[in-house]
């Protein structure tokens, strides 16, 4: 499967077929692929047989990118603005100085107390139910501890399809199963949910705003519509993730605390830089329980020093929110006009991304890089959804959107085909 000789969906023989084939016991053969469905290589469906995962996760989705040659413009890496990222030596400087001061030794609490009640005091006002605070190096490894801490090998996940690369990798690397559920610029298609969680998927995960790769951000009436549904399966383990806050400006519409068991992480990835890989983590006391738990069995702690770091940032407003939503929200609009002015349909509702769907991505992917633009193939953030391409917008000047439009319309026929939402 790693060297390609066998494809993403070929079905697998028999295991009583490939045992007689390889003269050893079936029970072997039942142990290899007992042992390649757990690591999400392959996966069972009863008297279907079994098959090669359509992503395995041998197979990262991070390598389904394009290469960008000299003098191409890239526009697919879904990286911040350097230019609206806050300065940090003068928060860190501080946090050291503090540090010097009041060292953090082993057994001190593992969140930093103003930090704690900087978070909590957001998350409060945002409407999300009262909650634990935990620190995570980044929104994936929340939401790893969060699937591993009640969830087993096996068990099926609803996951926003287009969506997260690196979720969509994550969920079968952990021996989970992936049950796609469709988006619109409102978020998850509630239909979609109930028929996802009806047929036993356990775990709910939404991208609260800035969907990667669409830009959905769930509006107040789907978030009541979400609520209704997760009301029927009490028992769904939710996991929200808000990695556009501080960069956009609509309203949080939180769905936590309907169903017994949730999470809701925020990153600072977006609006204070990637490298600080550092997210806060709240949710219901059982959830929170075991993910610092386990965590305390594995780095312990996010450095205290970072932690109070970004409590100086947050503290100081470092990032004027207003300000980095409306930049954001002006270069993804002026792209989203430009491309409707020349027929075609393309989605981005908040955040620094445009999701354009496409009749032909591997065509349009060519034909836009050839142009002189590189922008990332939509089978990064897909599973069943039709297919797109993504543009990130972040560090787009007003005077490329005209030509980078001409492009994406030419690599789509002149614009004669029009994409469908």
């Amino acid at each position: 499967m790693a060297s390609g000789e066998l494809e993403p969906g070929q079905v697998l023989p028999p295991m009583r077929e490939l045992a007689e084939r390889l003269g050893v016991n079936p029970n072997t053969v039942a142990a290899a692929y007992r042992t390649l469905r757990e690591r999400g290589v392959i996966e069972t469906a009863g008297r279907r047989g079994s098959r090669v995962r359509a992503r395995p996760a041998t197979t990262g989705r991070e390598f389904i990118r394009v290469e960008v040659p000299e003098g191409v413009r890239d526009v697919s890496d879904g990286n911040p603005d350097p230019a609206l990222l806050p300065p940090l030596a003068p928060a860190f400087a501080a946090a050291a100085e503090q540090g010097d001061r009041e060292p953090v030794l082993y057994g001190h609490a593992p969140v930093e107390p103003e930090l704690a009640r900087l978070a909590r005091a957001g998350l409060d006002a945002d409407g999300v139910p009262d909650g634990p605070v935990a620190v995570t190096s980044g929104s994936l490894d929340a939401m790893e501890r969060v699937l591993a801490a009640h969830l087993r090998p096996g068990d099926a996940v609803a996951v926003e399809d287009p969506g997260w690369g690196s979720l969509l990798d994550l969920v079968p690397a952990l021996g989970l199963r992936t049950v796609p559920v469709g988006v619109d610029d409102d978020g998850p298609l509630p239909d979609d949910v109930r028929r996802a969680l009806a047929a036993g998927a356990r775990a709910l995960i939404v991208t609260d705003r800035a969907q990667n790769p669409t830009g959905a951000a769930v509006s107040a009436p789907r978030a009541r519509a979400l609520r209704s549904v997760l009301r029927g399966h009490p028992g769904t383990l939710l996991i929200e993730d808000d990695h556009g806050h501080r960069i956009v400006d609509l309203p949080l519409h939180p769905l936590a605390g309907t169903t017994h068991h949730w999470a809701l992480v925020r990153s600072a990835a977006k609006a204070y830089g990637p490298d600080l890989r550092f997210a806060v983590l709240t949710g219901d006391a059982v959830t929170l329980d075991r993910v610092r738990g386990r965590q305390r069995l594995g780095p312990g702690w996010v450095s205290r020093i970072t932690q109070r770091a970004v409590a100086r940032l947050w503290a100081e407003g470092a990032v004027d929110a207003r300000a980095v939503a409306a930049a954001y929200g002006r270069r993804r609009e002026a792209l989203i006009a430009a491309l409707a002015e020349r027929g075609v349909t393309a989605h981005g509702r908040s955040g620094m991304n445009v999701w354009v769907p496409v009749p032909d991505e591997t065509g349009a992917v060519a034909r836009l890089l050839h142009a002189g633009w590189a922008v990332a193939p939509g089978a990064r953030f897909r599973v069943s959804a039709p297919p797109g391409i993504r543009i990130t917008v972040s560090t787009l000047p007003g005077r490329e959107t005209g030509p980078l439009a001409d492009a994406v319309a030419a690599a789509l026929g002149g614009g004669s085909w029009r994409s469908r939402a």
